[in-house]
């Protein structure tokens, strides 16, 4: 199922460096992010569907839709 979010923002802060980005997503919220400061790769935490529900300061809206289902 392709998960699909339009004109998202979020800040991503990477657990690593501590650094924050704020990041925009048009066609869908990432499963993979490389920190532009320390260059770690960041994954999905067990449970989270993506780096935003991770690592962002919100969730994408396919967590949102989960929670009111």
């Amino acid at each position: 199922m392709n998960k699909t979010i339009n004109n998202l923002q979020s800040t991503v802060t990477c657990p690593h460096c501590q650094v924050s980005e704020i990041i925009n997503f048009e066609e869908g919220a990432p499963h993979l992010y490389r920190c532009r400061s320390c260059s770690a790769i960041l994954k999905p935490k067990s449970g989270d569907c993506c780096i935003l529900c991770s690592f962002g300061d919100r969730d994408c809206s396919s967590s949102e839709q989960n929670l009111a289902a």
